[in-house]
C-alpha cells in the first residue's frame, strides 16, 4: 500500500471516530419528546433517570426484559438505577411506549 494513502486510512480508524455514537433515529426522538420521555431521559446522558444507551448496555441479551420495561414505563417505579422514582406515563399509551422500549433495546 502506498504510504500516502495509509494516513487517511488510519484517521478513520482513530478512537474519537469510533467513539463517536451513531446517529439516532429522528423519528424515535420525536415519539420520545411527544410522550414526555425527554423531560428525564436523554440518550447519552443521565438526567434524573438513566441514559438510554446505559439501559440497552445493562439489559442486551435479555429479550425478557421488554416487557417489564414496558410495564415499568407505564405504571412507573424505581430501584433499579438508584432511589429516584419513575411516575407512570400512561399517557403515553402501551402501543407507543412499547416503540421506544423495543428502540432503546435496540442502541448501541
Amino acid at each position: 500500500m502506498n504510504p500516502k494513502t495509509l494516513i487517511p486510512c488510519l484517521a478513520l480508524l482513530s478512537p474519537m471516530a469510533l467513539a463517536a455514537p451513531p446517529p439516532v433515529d429522528p423519528a424515535m426522538l420525536e415519539l420520545a419528546d411527544q410522550s414526555r420521555c425527554l423531560t428525564c431521559h436523554d440518550v447519552d446522558e443521565t438526567l434524573r433517570g438513566p441514559a438510554w444507551r446505559d439501559v440497552a448496555r445493562r439489559y442486551r441479551g435479555k429479550p425478557e426484559v421488554e416487557e417489564i420495561l414496558v410495564t415499568k414505563v407505564y405504571e412507573g417505579g424505581g430501584g433499579a438505577w438508584g432511589n429516584d422514582y419513575m411516575s407512570a406515563n400512561k399517557r403515553a399509551g402501551m402501543d407507543n411506549i412499547r416503540i421506544l422500549v423495543r428502540w432503546i433495546l435496540t442502541l448501541p
